[in-house]
């Protein structure tokens, strides 16, 4: 059984309005999103399973995986940078976490997405 994202095109196109992501990338992008999403709430997701969390859950689950793909699609160069920063005749660069830009477990994302998404209650280390 292959892994199935999220959100698919029909929801991204239709539901979301989406269309910075090309159609041929589009698939790629939305489960990369979702393992990203998975990697962010410790695979609570896969473990119950999407239809078994609630429907405000669900709701929100859709519309950051479309966010979060969005937002790779647009940043992939600075995501996928190996650099995390640099500094040139007094003049720096960082990379990384920032005040609008949340890191962790090597996904970077918008914070105000990243704080729709904890509002799922799926992100706490301590929830089961």
């Amino acid at each position: 059984m292959a892994y199935e994202p999220y959100a698919t095109p029909e929801y991204y196109r239709e539901a979301y309005g989406g269309s910075v992501i090309s159609e041929d990338e589009l698939e790629k992008a939305l489960r990369q999103a979702s393992r990203h999403i998975d990697s962010l709430t410790y695979n609570r997701i896969v473990g119950r399973g999407l239809s078994n969390l609630t429907a405000f859950q669900q709701d929100v689950i859709r519309e950051v995986v479309c966010q979060q793909a969005d937002f790779e699609y647009e940043n992939a160069d600075e995501i996928n940078m190996l650099l995390s920063g640099y500094s040139l005749n007094g003049a720096s660069v960082q990379f990384g976490s920032s005040w609008n830009v949340f890191t962790e477990k090597g996904v970077a994302m918008k914070r105000d997405v990243y704080a729709l998404l904890a509002q799922t209650g799926l992100c706490c280390r301590l929830a089961r």
